[in-house]
């Protein structure tokens, strides 16, 4: 079973968005442990400072080595002074810092993730975090993408939730997540409910034919449509089957005539 400890300096951030939806369930569940680790709890002044002015100036305020290191050794992440592996830690969890110059969350990333067995996600915040952290105490560094937050904390629920998805009866049917947008890098088809006709927009003909290997057609055509004019970026022909080659190649796929 995944145990996620997010280790922040907001933890209500992190603890009140966890009792909603999918992630609540999953922990009820079982399926999935998360802990909150106050930063501030290991700390050791009056003040709980866990942040302080950078070395050769300037504004703002860098999180401090030294909290963030003994939180980790608490988290089951023993210190070496040996950091010819590059982290600096045996034994220990994947630990991954929020930041905005790591590598992209991607749904490939969250795959390879929720098959570990224990995950820490160090929250950055301020100007950022002393870079020594990065430099021996972590494993993985990543950006939800090119923009700026507050916090690491939405970036932490980000990571949660994309990770949650993927435990095996999180979602309620065994092959739900393996359907969701970016599982196979193509986005969702179309979805549709009731009612039928609303102010005059209507639900496609074929949806409602009741033909599951046409309306699969249907759904594959436009998955591949709208991932190839939406994200060029994600889409790669060659990695296509033949068939899906030539299912582009053709017009919309359209109901059977009736009598």
């Amino acid at each position: 079973m995944l145990r996620i400890d997010v280790v922040t300096l907001f933890p209500q951030m992190i603890s009140q968005a966890l009792q909603h939806s999918i992630v609540s369930r999953a922990i009820e569940s079982n399926l999935l442990t998360i802990n909150v680790i106050d930063l501030r709890d290991f700390t050791h002044d009056r003040h709980r400072t866990a942040d302080d002015t950078p070395y050769g100036g300037g504004g703002g305020m860098v999180m401090k080595i030294e909290p963030i290191a003994e939180a980790l050794v608490h988290l089951g992440c023993p210190m070496n002074n040996d950091t010819s592996s590059g982290c600096g830690i045996i034994s220990r969890p994947r630990v991954i810092l929020t930041d905005p110059r790591g590598k992209p969350f991607r749904q490939t990333l969250a795959r390879e993730w929720a098959r570990e067995q224990h995950i820490v996600i160090l929250c950055g915040h301020y100007e950022g975090v002393d870079e020594r952290v990065s430099d021996h105490l972590v494993t993985d560094s990543v950006s939800i993408g090119d923009f700026v937050l507050t916090g690491g904390e939405l970036p932490a629920l980000v990571i949660v939730d994309a990770l949650t998805r993927l435990q095996s009866g999180a979602l309620g049917g065994e092959y739900a997540a393996e359907r969701d947008s970016f599982a196979e890098d193509l986005l969702e088809y179309p979805q549709y409910t009731k009612p039928a006709a609303f102010n005059g927009w209507v639900v496609p003909d074929m949806l409602l034919c009741g033909h599951h290997a046409l309306i699969n057609r249907w759904r594959r055509w436009h998955q591949l449509r709208s991932t190839m004019k939406h994200r060029p970026d994600m889409f790669r022909k060659e990695l296509l089957s033949a068939t899906d080659i030539n299912l582009l190649d053709e017009p919309e796929p359209v109901p059977p005539a009736t009598k």
